[in-house]
């Protein structure tokens, strides 16, 4: 019921747009794996020429290890849940379930029975003569999942299928499609732009900027080991200092700002020729009324608490006017500083990264 997806030297040219640009990744039978990007990356294409409504400009895509030029989207062992899920409104569940197998001849007998084990693998028994309009929004999700999962696919597709959710039901969704996901292991190809998705959800996830993939890795990694500066901004939240990379030492370098010379971890690709960055997360940050031996340590102001839920946010300012966040758990032990509190603002150096800038990187890789 899965295959592997290999994207060999894949491009997309419109025109004289060049979309996706030599994506190089193969994504293994059974696996949760997210393309993960902003609008514009490219990442959708992705998705629409492995499913075969977008063909490469170069490049070769195998399903399963046969190549998939000149094979028609229906033909094709994958299934498509749009953004939009377009579900028809005039049938009721389970017809819209079975529709594929409809298409396909089955008799409506085995359709039905086939759309009662759908319902009952998402979780949605008794709904089967519902109409589409009776379903809250999860319902609907599950809805398409079942009828994408009708036709047997053995890569399901997926295209921002949560974007148009609510907080709490997104939250919800996540895990219901990763326990749909295990208990049918059908490999699962997801795009989203929502960072939270990506992590929590994936086995693997591949960052995209500019149609060139950034980085491949399992999501923890992805968070604490980001390849570059596009990455550490885009996955996640940072204090970025810019400046210049001094004398390295086992791995960690001398990083000279404008707010002082802090020392932190080298990442890949750094060297005192490229344009770098020193990133920092708020999680990693402290707060404390002197420095601690070994940490980086700038004076600062406490300029504003931003209470929510489950942690707090506070906003930092330096002599340069420059903010910085610290985040901390509301756990009720640590002490909140009150606005206008002179402390120092610190953080590990192997808790901290020096890496290559974005722009720096992409012009890197396209030369």
């Amino acid at each position: 019921m899965s295959a592997a997806v290999e994207l060999a030297g894949v491009s997309a040219d419109f025109g004289k747009f060049r979309a996706v640009d030599r994506v190089n990744v193969t994504i293994e039978p059974g696996e949760f794996f997210s393309f993960l990007g902003p609008s514009g990356c490219g990442k959708t294409t992705i998705l629409r020429m492995i499913s075969g409504f977008v063909d490469p400009s170069e490049g070769a895509i195998r399903i399963g290890g046969q190549d998939m030029k000149g094979i028609r989207p229906n033909k094709r062992p994958t299934a498509l849940i749009f953004q939009n899920l377009a579900l028809f409104p005039l049938m009721p569940v389970w017809e819209n379930i079975s529709f594929g197998l409809e298409v396909r001849g089955v008799d409506a007998a085995k359709r039905r029975a086939k759309a009662e084990e759908l319902l009952q693998l998402v979780d949605l028994p008794g709904v089967a003569d519902r109409r589409i309009a009776q379903l809250s929004g999860g319902q609907k999700q599950r809805v398409a999942i079942a009828r994408a999962l009708a036709v047997e696919p053995k890569v399901m597709l997926l295209d921002e299928p949560l974007s148009a959710l609510d907080l709490k039901l997104r939250q919800h969704m996540r895990a219901e499609l990763r326990a749909i996901q295990k208990r049918t292991n059908v490999t699962f190809i997801y795009i989203t732009h929502d960072q939270g998705e990506a992590l929590a959800m994936s086995d693997r996830v591949a960052v995209m900027s500019q149609g060139k993939l950034q980085q491949v890795a399992k999501p923890q990694d992805i968070y604490n080991n980001p390849a570059n500066g596009f990455v550490a901004a885009f996955v996640g939240e940072n204090n970025v200092f810019a400046g210049e990379l001094g004398q390295v030492s086992d791995g960690i370098g001398e990083f000279k700002t404008g707010s002082g010379t802090f020392r932190a971890k080298v990442g890949a690709g750094v060297s005192a020729g490229t344009i770098n960055k020193l990133y920092v997360r708020p999680e990693y940050s402290t707060l404390g009324p002197e420095p601690k031996s070994g940490a980086n340590s700038i004076q600062v102001e406490v300029a504003d608490v931003a209470f929510e839920g489950n942690f707090i946010n506070i906003t930092v300012r330096n002599g340069d006017g420059r903010n910085l966040t610290v985040e901390t758990r509301n756990d009720g032990i640590v002490a909140i500083p009150p606005a206008g509190s002179r402390l120092n603002f610190m953080f590990d150096p192997a808790k901290a990264l020096i890496l290559a800038d974005a722009s720096a990187h992409q012009a890197g890789a396209r030369a």
